[in-house]
């Protein structure tokens, strides 16, 4: 087994892999895949594999190039299934939107709206063990502040233009719910 060196335990590439293979039988993964199918998008058994991540982030979604799983940010299943399931939401908005640019502030904005609201990433249970304490509004808020924190690492997108543009774009991407009929 590689060994990798880890953050906060995290886990090596293979345990990371096995995780993930684990991750791509839970029903909204499932869901997800099927979805980015039928869009016309085809996932390879490639599309999704651990790496290890020198910088402090837990997953991304490269066009072309499918997402990535940061192996030494991962301690539990439950973690891997979210950055899946979060990725996979930007996964198939570039499938679905033919002119999507990830340099554009306000594209980029609503995609990350949308994996934030959609992957349950903001639950009131995951912010309250990140130490979010807020009962009323905590989800919206939580996604904003989510949003914020994926746009500053896009170089094109400065903080007060990635603020911008989320207020711009936020009723429309927050209310597109595709292709859940509702937010789950």
């Amino acid at each position: 087994m590689a060994e990798s060196s880890t953050v906060n335990g995290g886990s090596t590439v293979q345990e990371c892999q096995d995780m993930i293979r684990r991750s791509l039988r839970t029903p909204m993964v499932k869901f997800l895949k099927e979805h980015l199918e039928k869009s016309g998008c085809r996932i390879g058994d490639n599309f999704i594999k651990a790496i290890h991540c020198d910088k402090k982030v837990s997953g991304g979604y490269v066009r072309g190039h499918g997402i990535i799983v940061c192996s030494n940010y991962m301690n539990i299943q439950d973690e891997v299934n979210q950055v899946v399931i979060h990725e996979l939401i930007h996964a198939y908005d570039d499938c679905r939107a033919a002119n999507l640019d990830w340099a554009n502030c306000a594209h980029h904005a609503c995609s990350e709206i949308r994996a934030g609201h959609l992957s349950g990433d903001c639950h009131y249970k995951r912010e309250l063990l990140r130490g979010y304490l807020k009962i009323r509004g905590h989800e919206q808020e939580c996604v904003r502040r989510r949003v914020m924190k994926s746009m500053a690492g896009n170089p094109y997108c400065s903080e007060s233009a990635s603020k911008d543009a989320m207020e711009a774009v936020w009723d429309v991407c927050y209310n597109d719910t595709k292709p859940f009929d509702r937010a789950p």
